[in-house]
């Protein structure tokens, strides 16, 4: 874009920072790239003022890992491209969906269970491929596929809106279906903040040492999640939102995903960074 959003660096760095510590304690067995948000010494002691004001907060230190060509996606709620697919397909990443007894999903509803929906991770330039969980295999090896699979579950679990037991009891009130979600096991940490994370990529590293797949890039930002208030919430429709969807939409409505050097309206800015 020609002109960007502010301060949007700083917050998606201090997010990513704020999710490593605490997925760390709420996983003991999660390891991450994380290492600190201070710049190294040499960096500090040799650029010029200026330019260390706007690294500060806009950049952290990371082991060095091979990155897994994976774009691990995760989805509570149907939305975006998994609705497209949906209406359709009947599918989602080529994986039959349905309602709670089989019944047809409306937009933005719960699923009763997480989906693990990966992608290719394709070069720059290039666009990233929806893939059956199944093909993740083929990319990066059954052994690291299903870890990967399992750490992404894992993760969105310890996150995974506490209001789902609420969004499940609205999508079965539009059906006028009574029958009672189940108990579910997820803990809800951002939705005890008034916030459904609706769904969420995540990425991995191999630690060629010793074979370990290793969480890294941003974690649980806006750029790499759809969070919608909880407040508002209300399956059948598109929500709205506090991530980069508003920016998304304006690109689609108006015929500029992927043009290079267009100039956001200030009240699309706005939105986007509110």
């Amino acid at each position: 874009m020609k002109n960007g959003i502010p301060l949007k660096g700083a917050l998606l760095t201090s997010l990513s920072e704020f999710w490593f510590k605490l997925l760390q304690s709420l996983i003991p067995t999660l390891r991450t790239h994380f290492i600190s948000l201070s710049l190294p010494p040499k960096l500090s002691e040799t650029l010029p003022p200026p330019i260390i004001s706007q690294l500060q907060q806009r950049c952290m230190q990371t082991r060095r890992l091979k990155v897994f060509p994976i774009e691990a996606i995760v989805r509570g709620y149907i939305t975006g491209s998994a609705w497209k697919e949906y209406t359709e397909k009947g599918t989602v990443h080529g994986i039959r969906v349905s309602g709670p007894n089989g019944t047809k999903l409306v937009e933005s509803q719960a699923f009763e269970e997480p989906l693990y929906t990966p992608s290719t991770k394709a070069e720059a330039g290039a666009k990233d491929e929806n893939i059956h969980p199944d093909q993740a295999a083929a990319v990066v090896g059954e052994k690291f596929a299903n870890r990967i699979e399992q750490l992404s579950l894992e993760i969105y679990d310890k996150v995974y809106p506490f209001s789902l037991y609420l969004s499940l009891s609205l999508s079965l009130s539009l059906q006028n279906d009574q029958t009672k979600p189940q108990t579910f096991q997820a803990r809800l940490y951002a939705l005890s903040r008034g916030i459904i994370i609706a769904d969420t990529k995540f990425e991995f590293g191999l630690d060629p040492s010793n074979d370990e797949v290793i969480l890294i890039d941003e974690v649980l930002t806006p750029d790499s999640s759809r969070f919608w208030p909880l407040a508002t919430y209300l399956p059948g429709s598109p929500q709205e939102s506090f991530d980069k969807q508003h920016l998304r939409d304006w690109l689609t409505e108006n015929k500029l995903r992927g043009v290079e050097g267009v100039e956001v309206p200030d009240d699309v800015v706005k939105k986007t960074g509110g």
